[in-house]
């Protein structure tokens, strides 16, 4: 691992620049996200960096489908990069390798790795639950990208399509009906917890947590929901730890206990036998760690 990596973590709301020093993570600096124009964001994250000083490499995670040989987003919904090659302007700008990857998938690299950086689990699938469901997955202790460098969109995973009759019409739009970004997000949270009298998801995990009925019944099916796509990883990928994050994995094991029994109801007897499923420790560090951590393991491997 080099000595001194900066992991960025690009946010819709907020930008956050660590800096990574041996095992020791400095304390984030927090920006609100310049969502102007992409050429403006370039500039403020380029600035940060600099601020940060001089590094063997720069990680940064970003809420895009992204092509991660060019750094280039594919898709960028919240914040105004599609088509950018961030990659490329940012290491031309900075003269330090840069590094970009998908902010769920590098949370997944962080969770990976313990304080001092010792490998806590070779194969592990990461669920971020927060407005939208995103995912990374980390085989061998490295990111597993796909062939094109676009894995893991684990919330557009398909848990409820009704195909009775073959395959439903389909849709332009996404997130599709019956995939998990549908059914188990924050926005699903939401509309479990106005059904209930609730305004927000916040609201309705505050309430759970106070022992209210209909929040905890809210919580419940959500967490059942959220089994199902559990399941699913384990099925494919028989992982070690399977682990959640997002904001509203703040519910805990309100959460966590229905996530757990559904995905043993659907997990095939004999697979996943010593995956542990568990919420993620790093909370709103693991997206700048898990970038320094992008930053380091590639700086080894170009």
């Amino acid at each position: 691992m080099a000595e001194r990596l900066i992991g960025v973590d690009v946010g819709g709301t907020k930008v956050s620049v660590a800096v990574l020093e041996g095992t020791a993570l400095s304390e984030p600096v927090l920006r609100p996200t310049v969502l102007s124009s992409a050429e403006a964001l370039v500039d403020q994250l380029a600035g940060m960096v600099e601020e940060a000083g001089r590094a063997d490499a720069v990680g940064i995670g970003i809420p895009s489908v992204v092509d991660f040989a060019t750094g280039t987003a594919r898709t960028s919904v919240n914040i105004p990069l599609q088509g950018v090659p961030l990659r490329q302007l940012l290491t031309e700008r900075l003269r330090m390798p840069v590094f970009v990857d998908n902010d769920a998938t590098v949370a997944g690299l962080c969770e990976a790795y313990d304080d001092d950086l010792r490998p806590v689990a070779r194969d592990l699938i990461m669920f971020t639950v927060g407005t939208g469901v995103g995912g990374g997955i980390i085989l061998g202790g490295r990111i597993h990208r796909g062939s094109t460098g676009a894995a893991a969109e684990m919330g557009h995973m398909i848990i409820g399509a009704d195909v009775a009759e073959g395959s439903p019409e389909h849709t332009d739009r996404f997130p599709q009906p019956g995939s998990l970004e549908i059914v188990a997000s924050g926005k699903a949270l939401d509309a479990l917890g106005r059904d209930r009298g609730f305004t927000r998801g916040p609201e309705v995990v505050e309430a759970a947590r106070a022992g209210h009925a209909a929040a905890l019944e809210a919580i419940h099916i959500l967490g059942e929901r959220l089994g199902v796509g559990i399941a699913n990883a384990i099925n494919i990928f028989d992982p070690e730890q399977v682990v959640i994050g997002g904001g509203v994995s703040s519910a805990g094991e309100l959460l966590l206990g229905p996530a757990r029994a559904s995905a043993a109801r659907f997990v095939l007897p004999g697979v996943g036998t010593h995956c542990e499923i568990r919420l993620a420790r790093y909370g709103p560090r693991a997206g700048v760690r898990g970038a320094a951590l992008l930053a380091g393991q590639e700086v080894l491997h170009t």
